[in-house]
């Protein structure tokens, strides 16, 4: 499901590119599902008929929510939860997204380009989704998942440690002085062939 923010949004309901379904899955539930689906995204689903945030949660989960500020009580279960992934808009300025996803996610994969999300009847949308989008996986399973997809976006691990980040961020930075120093190297070296 989820519910994508446009300026002629007429609707609340959208649904997950079947392609991402197929990249993530299998998943045991999809706790925000619609009604009625032109194809499944786990082996369970609850809809708005049974409220899926008051239901108890079991197994791997797809969570698309509907977007907005209703998201955020998906995602904090989805982080409770622990074995889910969730599809969001990426609004990483966002307070949701600084208190149910920097603090609580495992990675995230930031999605290349702009989603075409699907009616209810299984047509594809049109117009993209108007905004980023980025798959949130809330335990190191599903950032395994995030990982093996093959889905082009920009993955990030959260769950790095500090001094990781810092030999990292070294290296990267010790590479591109190589690098210049090299690049500086073939100039002179040029010049002096010219000689």
């Amino acid at each position: 499901m989820g519910g994508h923010q446009s300026s002629a949004m007429l609707k609340d309901e959208w649904l997950t590119p079947p392609e991402i379904i197929k990249a993530l899955g299998p998943f045991d539930l999809d706790p925000c599902s619609p009604v009625k689906r032109p194809w499944d995204t786990a082996l369970e689903h609850f809809t708005i008929e049974n409220d899926g945030l008051l239901q108890s949660w079991h197994g791997v989960v797809w969570c698309n929510p509907p977007y907005g500020r209703k998201a955020e009580a998906w995602l904090k279960k989805c982080a409770s939860h622990g074995n889910a992934i969730a599809l969001i808009f990426a609004r990483t300025e966002t307070e949701m997204f600084f208190s149910q996803v920097w603090e609580k996610a495992a990675a995230i994969l930031f999605v290349k380009g702009r989603l075409h999300f699907y009616h209810r009847e299984g047509v594809r949308a049109r117009a993209n989704s108007g905004a980023p989008s980025c798959l949130i996986a809330y335990n190191r399973e599903m950032a395994a998942r995030l990982i093996n997809s093959k889905i082009t976006g920009k993955y990030i691990d959260l769950e790095r440690s500090d001094a990781e980040r810092t030999i990292l961020n070294y290296e990267t930075h010790q590479i591109f002085r190589f690098k210049k120093e090299i690049d500086e190297l073939k100039q002179r070296i040029k010049k002096l062939e010219e000689i």
